[in-house]
């Protein structure tokens, strides 16, 4: 039995040659694996086909505990199934970025890394993290807080995006699209007709499917946050799009609302305040999927939140307007079923481009059997597309005859 005990901040980084060299993929052991209380103490216990270089670390506002793996295979640990424990407030396990997972736990109360072990066993390979959690006051856990820098561990860098070449004032729209969540941030879950079904799978395919649309016409440029089952911040989409040079940007999404019988799209427009209660839990909701993706938020300016809306509001907002009014008579001209106030607004951080022209589309709701029959319909999605796509073509003309006239 090989066994690696570390304390605090923990960094395991097998040398080449050592016993500790993991290949492949390693699989969670859902048998093996648990999380549970100790008293005032918390005991988290993951059991994998095999070891693999992580580490563990915490993150503040909220006190929250990050664990860092090469990647690992998920698929077999449903949530709900690793058990409970009453110090954590939530969970949530995945992809993080290609080759990377993590796994992050929303604390009640600071607590620190008390120890950490992983054993290795000889014969079958088979390994066992365990990280034991305890309190400690709000100042030291502050102190010790924060995303590790070290060369040895640091996740890669986003991928550069290549700026999009200078196309001419006639040339093609470029249109960023947003499939939301990705990875470890599932977004909305059910089970239709027996069918797990999650809204980051179901998006990103509906993104494929209307990017080619898009560009088949001839008339657009496509470009996708994220092109696989991956994490991709808020931040980091509206950065995208900046460096692009989007001339719009549409995010796609298919939440679930706990309450209510919702069903049918509607689209959204940023504002400060939301246009009714369901959008104004939905903004927090993606908000809050971003906190459970382990990000760090210390040093955000709200500030910076205040001067980008009132940006917004001085152009860019009235176009957002009209490309979301545009975009829903494109989808009803399609017989697209809407939802019964189709035009939405709330603070959603991915539309806070301040020069772009941003609406987020929700397709359907996957709380509604009806949209959940609908958004795994292959034509029904070719007919929102088109709904879609129609919009936007509307939209440019119109939008370019009004510019024209602010020139002149």
């Amino acid at each position: 039995m090989i066994r690696v005990t570390l304390l605090a901040l923990a960094i395991l980084l097998p040398s080449a040659g050592s016993a500790q060299e993991f290949s492949a993929l390693a699989r969670v052991l859902p048998e093996d694996s648990s999380l549970q209380d100790a008293g005032d103490d918390i005991r988290l216990r993951l059991g994998m086909s095999q070891g693999v270089p992580f580490r563990v670390f915490t993150l503040d506002a909220p006190p929250r505990v990050v664990l860092d793996f090469k990647e690992i295979d998920w698929s077999a640990l449903a949530a709900g199934t690793l058990g409970r424990s009453s110090h954590v407030t939530a969970l949530r396990f995945g992809g993080y970025v290609p080759g990377w997972s993590r796994m992050v736990l929303e604390l009640g109360g600071p607590m620190k890394v008390a120890q950490v072990e992983m054993t290795v066993d000889d014969e079958t390979a088979e390994a066992a993290l365990q990280v034991m959690l305890e309190p400690v006051d709000s100042k030291s856990f502050a102190a010790q807080a924060g995303t590790p820098q070290d060369p040895r561990w640091d996740l890669p860098e986003p991928e550069p995006i290549a700026l999009a070449p200078d196309r001419g004032r006639d040339g093609p729209l470029i249109v960023m699209i947003d499939p939301g969540h990705g990875g470890l941030d599932p977004g909305a879950e059910t089970d239709y007709n027996g069918k797990y079904l999650n809204e980051k799978s179901l998006m990103l395919r509906f993104a494929y499917e209307l990017g080619e649309m898009l560009m088949r016409s001839g008339e657009f440029e496509v470009v996708l946050t994220r092109e696989g089952d991956y994490f991709v911040s808020l931040e980091r989409r509206v950065a995208m799009a900046q460096q692009v040079e989007a001339d719009l940007f549409v995010s796609l999404h298919a939440d679930a609302l706990a309450e209510g019988l919702a069903h049918g799209a509607s689209i959204y427009v940023l504002s400060e305040e939301a246009s009714d209660v369901a959008s104004a839990k939905l903004a927090e909701r993606h908000d809050r999927a971003q906190l459970l993706s382990g990000t760090d938020l210390r040093g955000t300016d709200d500030a910076v939140t205040d001067i980008m809306l009132d940006l917004a509001r001085q152009e860019t907002q009235p176009r957002s307007e009209s490309l979301a009014a545009s975009v829903v008579r494109g989808l009803q001209s399609e017989k697209v079923k809407m939802y019964r106030r189709p035009l939405q607004s709330a603070g959603f951080s991915v539309l806070k481009s301040a020069n772009i022209p941003s609406i987020l589309v929700e397709v359907g709701y996957l709380s509604s059997p009806k949209d959940a029959a609908n958004i795994t319909n292959p034509e029904w999605r070719a007919t929102a597309a088109r709904g879609i796509m129609n919009g936007i073509r509307a939209w440019r003309n119109q939008d370019e005859a009004r510019r024209a006239l602010v020139r002149q």
